[in-house]
């Protein structure tokens, strides 16, 4: 009866939470208007609510430059999904709850490349339309699972970050040819790592402790909040040199009751060292940008996610959690195999692992060889290029399509 009402009281609030969105979704699109006709030739599908926006944010700023040159259309259906959008991402928003809503944007406007953040099963209602590009560009890069799903094969291209992406599809995929499927874009992101840290920089060592979720399997039981996490945090803010940088997957807890409590915990314990110390100006961020997050610390600390790939962009310290579920499904075939890992046994003494972390050069060296393996070139610029150059190319295979087709009477 308890777990009745539970799952009762939870079903209202989602319905309730659902109508409140739709409601000031509608208001939202009666203030903006309709949109112009024939002027989108990019679209991005996002069939999610707002639980999942962290997949859509990273592409904010990427596709807030390409909009400059191509104007840029989000696809959204789901109400929460397109009112986040709106609000935040400072581009075109279409809500597309129905599947006669994307016949009539079809009809509207000539979308000839179509990106995809994730691979919602919804995505096929979108991927019927022929005449178009259908192009996965993910959110982010890792060696997870995740990132060889045989889905890769339904999209007409995978923009990817560089070779490593690349050896990880042929390896895992049947007659997948990358040669022809994906294209190498780097991390356009990367250019756009910008942002105020909430504090004055001083002679602290900062720490990033960006841990993700639970996962919804075992063998994507990747997060790290319960078995290192609190340990870990407790006691770097205990050293009064450490300045703890909490970053938490927003899913974290959604799984998990435990490693929602645990990481609440984990908020909590920072909120009381600032108390104690307001001069340690300790960080438990949540904020929906990433960009000095991964830049400025001194070392960070992941666990298996893209996370650790992004960090790695820049060349700076990183220490990968070790999963201790024997579950977990760990390539260590790229930079997991000589990556600096942070076991469980390590957290007591997590203090002493940093400064050998940060001080071995030899690790240094080894970063910036992977980081090339990953992203290629990661000169400021070069990924945003790569990105444009990807999207012109493929509007240009559009254009001659379209004249072929003109030529043939189609």
């Amino acid at each position: 009866m308890v777990k009745d009402a539970r799952r009762a009281k939870r079903l209202v609030k989602r319905v309730l939470k659902g109508r409140r969105a739709y409601f000031d979704l509608r208001g939202l699109l009666a203030e903006r208007g309709p949109l112009a006709e024939g002027a989108y030739r990019i679209g991005v599908y996002f069939a999610d609510s707002d639980v999942n926006i962290y997949q859509m944010r990273q592409w904010y700023a990427p596709l807030q430059e390409l909009s400059k040159t191509h104007p840029v259309l989000l696809l959204a259906r789901n109400a929460a999904g397109a009112r986040q959008l709106m609000t935040e991402s400072g581009l075109d928003v279409a809500f597309v709850k129905k599947v006669t809503d994307l016949e009539r944007i079809v009809e509207e406007q000539p979308l000839e490349v179509i990106l995809y953040v994730n691979q919602n099963t919804r995505n096929f209602q979108m991927m019927r339309y022929g005449r178009r590009w259908h192009v996965f560009v993910n959110h982010g890069e890792s060696d997870k699972m995740y990132m060889t799903s045989n889905q890769h094969k339904a999209y007409d291209f995978a923009f990817v970050a560089g070779d490593a992406a690349r050896a990880r599809l042929s390896k895992a995929l049947w007659d997948y040819d990358v040669d022809r499927c994906t294209v190498a874009i780097g991390r356009p992101q990367t250019d756009h790592l910008v942002g105020t840290p909430p504090f004055e920089p001083d002679d602290r060592t900062v720490v990033l402790y960006a841990p993700t979720w639970e996962g919804d399997r075992p063998a994507a039981c990747y997060g790290s909040v319960v078995t290192h996490g609190e340990r870990l945090v407790r006691e770097l803010l205990a050293t009064g040199r450490h300045r703890v940088v909490y970053r938490p997957h927003p899913r974290s807890g959604v799984v998990d009751g435990d490693f929602g409590a645990a990481n609440r915990r984990i908020i909590a314990a920072i909120a009381e060292a600032n108390r104690r110390d307001p001069s340690a100006q300790h960080v438990y961020d949540d904020s929906p940008s990433l960009g000095w997050q991964l830049s400025l610390p001194d070392v960070a600390i992941c666990d298996i996610s893209a996370m650790v790939y992004d960090r790695l962009a820049t060349g700076k310290p990183i220490m990968v959690t070790r999963p201790t579920a024997p579950e977990a499904s760990i390539d260590e075939g790229g930079y997991l195999s000589v990556c600096e890992w942070l076991d469980v046994a390590d957290t007591a003494e997590a203090a002493a692992v940093l400064d050998r972390v940060i001080g071995d050069e030899a690790a240094r060296e080894r970063l910036g060889t992977w980081s090339s393996h990953y992203f290629g070139d990661t000169t400021p610029g070069a990924p945003t290029r790569r990105f444009h150059e990807a999207i012109e190319g493929l509007l240009a295979k559009a254009d001659a399509h379209r004249a072929a087709d003109a030529a043939a009477g189609a």
